[in-house]
């Protein structure tokens, strides 16, 4: 991290989390974060769900709700960039603070509740992204909505034109009964007429089911099973957890969800059970507590096809996107491996 970023992230950290992020973005907007270019080696190479990606170190959903960025997070060394989550009607979300850092811990708690601008505001900055980049959009549901599992289809249809992925998230604990929808029998519904939907766009895209890493073992194989049989293209692992195990901050019994350095070790179990129980069939994501070359490697060694961060850049900014492609990269050679794709699922 270089002296200007460690300078830039001490005075974030005198603001409240929310605001601080606001600032964050608006710093990316007018060009004053770091920007690392595209970073790629014919090792980090790959291809995902049929997106050939420069690096599989790609932006989680959640940094950039409103797709108000796109441009500078591009030229940040990120493979691929996921925004949203967006839901049909825009809404406020659910009441501040509900954004916590757990420093001590590396972590971080949120509530926010799906707060975005609504479908057609960021289908219309969407239009004008940079066609150089990988950019997906994480779905969501209004939390008054009468018919959830319809909102996801219906943001799908208004925004896939200028997408080059979606993810369907029922796995965020920030709205209320949201999670009921990874059941075997919802799940299967919800995800057919989200298949529905995108078959019949003029260019249908790749669909990823994004879990929760609190689900049992036979939940696990449940949600394996549905999405080998639904038609979608990939798998993230996972959304943040309710677990507070270990949690020494201030901030550790507040409600949502935790992401960061904690969820590291649960977040890669989850995602070897669903690479065994796919039998490697359908591509992952692996998410949750990334924040180094080393933790990339394992989720890769685990059955990631992919990495997602997010929480980490918090606490080392944006240079570390960079660091963690190259170190991977390197880590990839010490081994041997020509591609990325070779790694996949040799963990233990």
């Amino acid at each position: 991290m270089s002296l200007l970023e460690q300078a830039g992230l001490r005075l974030l950290h005198r603001f409240d989390p929310e605001t601080a992020h606001g600032m964050a973005l608006t710093a990316l907007r007018f060009g004053l974060s770091p920007t690392a270019g595209t970073v790629t080696s014919t090792r980090l190479r790959t291809n995902f769900a049929g997106m050939a990606l420069a690096n599989p170190v790609g932006l989680a959903a959640g940094f950039d709700k409103n797709a108000t960025a796109l441009r500078p997070l591009s030229r940040s060394g990120f493979g691929f960039i996921e925004v949203g989550a967006a839901t049909p009607r825009p809404q406020p979300g659910n009441p501040k603070p509900r954004l916590f850092r757990l420093t001590e811990d590396r972590a971080v708690i949120n509530r926010f509740g799906f707060n975005n601008d609504g479908m057609q505001t960021i289908a219309a900055r969407l239009s004008e992204r940079p066609r150089d980049a990988i950019i997906g959009l994480n779905l969501g549901a209004n939390k008054d909505s009468e018919n959830r599992a319809a909102d996801f289809a219906t943001v799908l249809a208004t925004c896939a034109a200028h997408l080059d992925f979606a993810t369907v998230n029922v796995s965020s604990p920030n709205t209320e009964k949201l999670r009921d929808l990874q059941g075997k029998d919802a799940l299967s519904a919800l995800l057919a007429g989200v298949m529905s939907t995108n078959a019949a766009l003029d260019r249908p895209i790749p669909i990823f089911l994004k879990i929760a890493p609190d689900l049992t073992d036979a939940e696990i194989a449940d949600v394996a099973e549905v999405a080998l049989t639904s038609g979608i293209d990939g798998l993230i692992a996972t959304n943040t957890t309710l677990d507070r195990h270990g949690l020494t901050s201030a901030h550790r019994d507040e409600k949502g969800g935790l992401s960061g350095q904690p969820l590291f070790e649960k977040s890669t179990r989850v995602l070897a059970q669903l690479y065994r129980a796919t039998e490697g069939k359908l591509p992952i994501i692996g998410v949750g507590g990334v924040a180094s070359a080393e933790d990339a490697y394992a989720k890769i060694k685990a059955g990631a096809s992919a990495v997602q961060l997010y929480s980490a850049l918090v606490y080392h900014g944006l240079g570390l996107v960079p660091q963690i492609a190259e170190g991977l990269d390197a880590l990839l050679k010490r081994d041997g491996y020509a591609t990325v794709a070779e790694a996949v699922g040799t963990g233990d």
